[in-house]
């Protein structure tokens, strides 16, 4: 899960509707008041049958909005008042009836009567989740194209174990999925990227020498698949070519699963030309065996010698074929001379920028949530403070696009 300052000091409303799922709700909850966000929440009567209200005030620490004309309290505008306080708006889970009355325009509950208050000024993610026969009705399909026509962002759901006892399209997508939504949602440049198709390439490759053993490295992949969340936060088409890993992938994204530098190199080679932004973030194997045997080697009474071979230099083979409308972003790691090192590689590989950081800095680099970058382009330097990776690919293409 990436964690963003995005979120901080931010007001969210939260929607609840009468769905199983509504328990996964408090997830969410729990992660923004975590990520420094003011969350109040709104629940349906249906919703209420689901889970109580009390569970979700102790997490959001308010009182949960539930009836539009509530006993022993004035409320003739309560529902345009949260509406004007809030930053953004998320219904998790969001029935069919909801989905229908936001479509079409009616308010009949406090919930839908709120949402109709913030119109088109404030950004509101709605996560369906129903029956897979439902959700594939010809009226909540019709409905649902109405409220992303209308801007309204969709985390669509997922297949799997339904309440009813099969399998089907229609559980409220993860948790992951249910941020990185509301995160493209509440974007600061969501057309940023649009039309274009950005390449990322991510973790680390494996060389093996036999069966069971490979020379690889500390990647983990985080900062590319953060990248790959931006850009498609961004609307970005995204590519994400990546090494083996354990990380969620990126709702949204096309995906290549490669092991090897030479598998990196074939892939990086297919969608290349078709990229508009091409980010090495990949930590690529330098070397690998000469030989790969295939029985795993037993253990001798003696030192085995290891003899190493050069694998291809995948970004500089790509920046020697950047076309004009290009651009290529490279990454550094750099010990000693980091800015001058940083530099070099990127005029010998045709880079227009490059991401430097130091692995000896605290909350840098390999196997962190935060990095500590410099942006460096032919023109300048940016230093960057320590902050989450997800906010480091943001200031990334912030500097690329307007640097």
């Amino acid at each position: 899960m990436f964690s963003t300052r995005l979120f901080d000091k931010k007001k969210i409303v939260i929607g609840v509707t009468g769905c199983i799922a509504a328990y996964k709700t408090c997830h969410l909850v729990r992660h923004l008041m975590q990520e420094g966000a003011s969350v109040r929440v709104m629940m349906t009567r249906g919703a209420t049958h689901f889970i109580t209200p009390l569970t979700l005030e102790s997490l959001s620490q308010t009182p949960v909005y539930t009836d539009m004309f509530p006993e022993n309290q004035f409320a003739a505008t309560h529902h345009v008042d949260l509406a004007d306080w809030a930053d953004a708006c998320a219904i998790v889970p969001a029935t069919g009836n909801t989905i229908g009355k936001i479509a079409n325009g009616i308010g009949d509950d406090f919930l839908s009567t709120t949402v109709m208050a913030m119109g088109e000024r404030i950004p509101i993610m709605i996560a369906p989740a129903m029956n897979h026969h439902m959700w594939f009705s010809a009226a909540v399909q019709r409905n649902i194209g109405v409220l992303a026509a209308d801007g309204k962002e969709i985390c669509y759901p997922e297949e799997g174990y339904l309440a009813e006892g099969y399998e089907g399209v229609g559980r409220l997508a993860r948790l992951e999925f249910l941020v990185q939504s509301l995160y493209r949602a509440m974007h600061p440049a969501p057309q940023s990227l649009q039309g274009k198709t950005v390449v990322v390439t991510a973790g680390a490759t494996r060389e093996y020498l036999d069966p069971v053993r490979f020379l690889s490295n500390r990647s983990t992949g985080k900062m590319g698949y953060a990248i790959a969340w931006e850009a498609y936060a961004r609307g970005a088409k995204v590519v994400l070519i990546h090494g083996p890993g354990h990380l969620t992938a990126p709702m949204g994204v096309e995906l290549v699963s490669v092991e090897s530098a030479e598998d990196m190199f074939v892939a990086a080679n297919d969608y290349f030309d078709d990229s508009d932004i091409y980010v090495s973030a990949a930590a690529v194997a330098d070397y690998r065996p000469e030989r790969i045997y295939d029985h795993k080697l037993k253990k001798g009474e003696r030192n085995f010698p290891l003899h190493l071979e050069r694998t291809r230099d995948v970004l500089q083979i790509m920046g020697a074929r950047k076309k004009g409308h290009q651009r290529l972003i490279g990454f550094a790691v750099e010990t000693e001379d980091p800015v001058g090192n940083a530099r070099h590689k990127m005029i010998k590989k045709y880079l227009d920028m490059i991401v430097l950081n130091n692995p000896h800095e605290s909350g840098a680099a390999f196997e962190h949530d935060t990095n500590v970058v410099t942006l460096i382009d032919a023109a300048k330097e940016e230093n960057l403070p320590v902050m989450p990776k997800l906010d480091v690919a943001r200031e990334i293409f912030e500097f690329l696009l307007n640097g």
